[in-house]
């Protein structure tokens, strides 16, 4: 019986997600006859994480279906544990890229991982605490539908499970590695307000995650193209492609992973949108077959970010994004330039090459990142209100925030060389010692 991890990172009160998650394994083990490991990793204050606690004990037992709920100190006793099993140096510093004490979109999905390692699952398969599902005549629209029917499957194979095909002959032969999907509602980052009050401005700054040499008409284009996912259009029907996806086509709320999560982890800087969607470029770029459905989830944001507290932290993680750029942008040319050459002769990717280009990027000069932070003060302080507020925050902050985009991108490389090593020692370690899963 194949094995998957069906995963739910959340910092958050999420109970009709969680409950929804459920909902979706048992479908998934019903449809797929899949052993479906729910995993609810729970970064939450004491009582709502109680409360999770409580929702994930109660909810109906399903054949086939295992819950896991683990809060942070569960989840540090795994991680202790298998990076002490894995011999790999610095287990101090590797514990706290695993798991911050700030938020990190990469660093949880990297935990949720492991630990599907550890429970001996063949793929990982990833939602959002602030996404749900769409409902057509009545039933709901599960993304694992396309994900179980292709995952892992010899692209050839895959081919009978798609409704289109546009895979190069010559990638017939490997693994289907990613099968994702995107997002409809609201936009993916929260500058929609940015673009109601100045649109000009708003393409200027969304640019600027863009490469500082392309000209300005292509960074128009690709800031109207940006954090939009599928619109606004809901689902009628299947639509699925084999094919090597387009990496901004997809979300990482609506996202499955083989194989190549076990060969190389997410970028774990805190504090910055985006850093949880490396492995989709990689894929790409490494020439890794894929499928692209149309099972669209549901994006709607929080109240929290509403308030001037929750602005002011999401527009930090927004400007840490636009920094990580200047060191990601090259990464991701430095593998569309490698391609298939990324790959081993079984088709895994090469971790040791992923890391050095990762290091080299690391000792980029951080000129272009001045400009950014230079361009970021004009904008918000032209925008006004409390964005020449945040825009005045920042002053004090830029020589900080320059030097943790390179750190986290050293970071990113140190962790990447010992992947593989982790994997391995997760994989022969308990992910509880004190209790068994619901």
């Amino acid at each position: 019986m194949r094995r998957i991890c069906l995963a739910l990172p959340t910092n958050r009160p999420c109970a009709e997600a969680i409950t929804a998650l459920h909902e979706e394994a048992a479908y998934a083990a019903e449809r797929f006859g899949a052993e479906v490991h729910l995993l609810v990793l729970d970064s939450c204050a004491d009582a709502v994480r109680a409360e999770h606690a409580a929702l994930v004990r109660e909810l109906p037992r399903h054949d086939n279906v295992v819950k896991h709920h683990l809060g942070e100190a569960e989840q540090r006793d795994f991680l202790r544990r298998a990076i002490t099993r894995s011999g790999a140096d610095k287990p101090d510093l590797l514990l706290d890229l695993m798991l911050p004490d700030g938020l990190s979109y990469g660093a949880c999905t990297n935990r949720a991982f492991l630990i599907a390692a550890a429970l001996g699952c063949a793929s990982v398969h990833r939602r959002d605490s602030d996404s749900r599902y769409q409902r057509v005549g009545g039933e709901t629209v599960y993304p694992i539908h396309h994900e179980l029917a292709t995952i892992g499957r010899p692209a050839r194979e895959a081919a009978a499970h798609v409704t289109a095909t546009d895979l190069d002959p010559r990638h017939l032969d490997k693994t289907v590695s990613l099968v994702g999907a995107s997002f409809i509602g609201e936009m993916s980052v929260d500058i929609a307000e940015m673009e109601r009050i100045d649109p000009d401005t708003y393409h200027d700054v969304v640019g600027l995650w863009a490469p500082f040499d392309w000209p300005a008409t292509r960074k128009r284009e690709f800031a109207a193209d940006s954090f939009r996912g599928a619109g606004t259009t809901p689902f009628t029907a299947d639509r699925a492609t084999l094919t090597l996806v387009d990496p901004m086509r997809v979300d990482m709320c609506n996202i499955a992973f083989h194989g190549v999560h076990e060969q190389v982890p997410l970028l774990p800087a805190t504090d910055t949108i985006g850093s949880d969607y490396f492995l989709i470029h990689l894929v790409y770029d490494a020439t890794l077959p894929g499928v692209l459905h149309n099972r669209d989830i549901v994006n709607y944001y929080t109240g929290e970010r509403r308030t001037d507290a929750g602005f002011a932290a999401y527009h930090l993680r927004f400007v840490k994004f636009l920094l990580s750029m200047l060191y990601l942008n090259v990464v991701y040319d430095r593998m569309a330039e490698a391609g298939a050459s990324l790959l081993d002769a079984d088709g895994r990717v090469r971790t040791a090459a992923v890391a050095e280009l990762l290091w080299e990027s690391s000792r980029l000069d951080t000129g272009d990142n001045v400009l950014r932070l230079d361009a970021v003060d004009r904008a918000y302080r032209r925008l006004g209100g409390r964005y020449a507020l945040f825009a005045r925050s920042l002053a004090d902050r830029r020589e900080r925030l320059l030097d943790e985009a390179r750190r986290a991108m050293e970071d990113f490389a140190l962790l990447t060389e010992v992947w593989p090593a982790l994997v391995g020692a997760a994989k022969a370690t308990a992910v509880r010692t004190d209790a068994p899963p619901c």
